[in-house]
């Protein structure tokens, strides 16, 4: 196998890892129900967490982390060098982001960039973990996110670490800026202006300010089923 068909086959598969849904595919099989249609919306960690098991949540936020963690390891173990290991792991991360098992569309990928993000640059940790910290006094994640995907490829390059990670790592901050920007609009934010819309979505990473409104939104079916039954 020559050299150029190995890189392609490494992106390939990662991109193909990232995409397995897993999130989609746990709650369809525990509980017989889309989680597109739940919560966010999104095909992700948190959203079965707040719409269907905090339990079932956090595994599947594990998970996540570590198909970038698995993936970058995996090019360590193969001795490639650093453009390679940044280039499978933004595979994968587009493949989370963007399956072709669900019509290219799915979740924001933040858990998966975490743990390709602090493989490539472990250094980044101390931040990561401060801005957990204020998650957890501010009683929000999307910001703080945000902030210290922001920081990796500034500490690379007050690092003097190579450009190719530096850009790798700006990359992967712009990979989440456009995902949190560019999902399609949901029937219940078709409404909100544009300008308002990506507002929200950069900030708080959802379309409408009210928080337990978003996350808390059930299909009208489930709704009137609900009241039925009551």
């Amino acid at each position: 196998m020559t050299e150029l068909a190995g890189c392609i086959l490494c992106i390939v598969a990662s991109y193909l890892f990232g995409a397995l849904p897993v999130a989609f595919l746990i709650v369809k099989w525990r509980y017989h129900k889309d989680i597109r249609q739940y919560g966010s919306g999104q095909v992700g960690a948190s959203n079965i967490y707040r719409s269907f098991s905090k339990k079932l949540g956090i595994v599947v936020g594990i998970y996540d982390i570590l198909k970038g963690v698995l993936v970058i390891g995996v090019a360590q173990l193969l001795s490639l060098d650093t453009a390679h290991q940044v280039i499978m792991g933004l595979s994968v991360i587009i493949g989370h982001n963007w399956p072709v098992f669900l019509h290219f569309n799915a979740g924001r990928g933040v858990a998966t960039s975490i743990g390709v993000g602090l493989c490539l640059l472990p250094l980044g940790l101390p931040g990561f973990l401060l801005l957990a910290l204020l998650t957890l006094l501010i009683g929000s994640s999307p910001l703080p996110v945000l902030t210290a995907m922001a920081t990796l490829p500034l500490i690379s390059w007050a690092l003097g670490k190579p450009l190719v990670l530096t850009l790798g790592l700006l990359l992967l901050f712009l990979i989440l800026v456009s995902r949190r920007l560019t999902a399609p609009r949901l029937e219940r934010s078709k409404d909100i202006p544009t300008g308002q819309l990506l507002f929200n979505r950069l900030l708080f990473d959802r379309d409408i300010r009210d928080a337990r409104t978003w996350v808390q939104y059930k299909p009208p079916s489930q709704v009137e089923n609900k009241s039925k039954g009551s």
